[in-house]
């Protein structure tokens, strides 16, 4: 079930102190919401918060037989559905069109742009391989899925440990965590989105990491997937205002150091959490 439509006076209300630069949580047009890190006890399991946004990510990873035409390749799956525990809004069984692009630019920021490397997953060639699924729960809507999502799961990947194998010959051995320490994925980089929203109004700033009732009366998104060394992975637009290239390159820039900021704030989480725990190789 959809919910309401915002009313006039929430619309008139918004728009007006947007034009004014305020916000109605009280931030500034490009600042976002202070992420909150949570990790489980198991390896690969973390739950990010940007505001009252929550996603839940965990990986698995098991050996299977890779595919014929990439047998040096191991293999990374990703699965997000979101249910109606995130919003009402949303239909158990029926992918509404927000789902669907969450899904297809996941999909692309963390497993096409080479995040992992797949080479590193192959164990035996040809034979054996490697295959990590990253799964996302959405638990709650509050506006801005996408960003969350894409922050849980690649901080998931990074606090993920896989076993140790021994291969002797064709005889693959897998080690349990307590003859020898698990080994983390091999990352190439950590790419992070972010959602600019755009209004009808020139006059009116675009805002970064919009909120849900931010994102419904806006006239236009622009996401842009990159890391903290300046590489563009992706930018979608998904129709919306017309924007000139001025605009965008400026976006690109704020991005940019965004993305400096939650790489330091994502490296001190894993390494303050990793040095709480006690690794006993017997």
């Amino acid at each position: 079930m959809r919910p309401p439509s915002p009313s006039i006076p929430e619309k008139e209300f918004l728009f007006a102190s947007l034009k004014e630069s305020l916000r109605l949580d009280g931030r500034l047009p490009m600042e976002l919401r202070a992420p909150i890190l949570t990790f489980g006890d198991d390896l690969g399991w973390v739950e990010c918060s940007l505001g009252k946004t929550r996603v839940l990510a965990q990986v698995e990873g098991k050996m299977v037989k890779p595919l014929p035409e990439r047998p040096f390749e191991g293999m990374i799956t990703i699965h997000s559905e979101i249910s109606p525990m995130a919003s009402s809004e949303y239909e158990p069984g029926r992918p509404s069109d927000e789902e669907v692009t969450i899904t297809r630019m996941l999909d692309k920021v963390l497993k096409r742009s080479d995040a992992v490397d797949k080479e590193s997953l192959c164990i035996l060639a040809g034979q054996r391989v490697w295959h990590i699924r990253l799964t996302l729960h959405f638990l709650s809507d509050a506006g801005n899925m996408l960003d969350c999502a894409c922050l849980a799961g690649m901080v998931a990947l990074k606090h993920f440990r896989r076993p140790d194998v021994e291969v002797v010959g064709d005889e693959v051995t897998v080690h349990e965590p307590t003859e020898r320490a698990p080994i983390p994925l091999a990352i190439h980089h950590t790419p992070f989105c972010f959602t600019f929203a755009f209004f009808p109004d020139p006059a009116t700033p675009p805002i970064i990491d919009p909120t849900q009732l931010e994102q419904r009366l806006s006239a236009g998104l622009l996401t842009i997937a990159l890391n903290a060394q300046r590489e563009l992975c992706v930018l979608q637009k998904l129709g919306g205002v017309p924007l000139d290239t001025d605009e965008v390159l400026k976006i690109v820039n704020i991005a940019v150091q965004k993305a400096k900021e939650l790489n330091s704030i994502v490296d001190a989480r894993l390494q303050e959490d990793w040095s709480g725990r006690k690794v006993e190789v017997r």
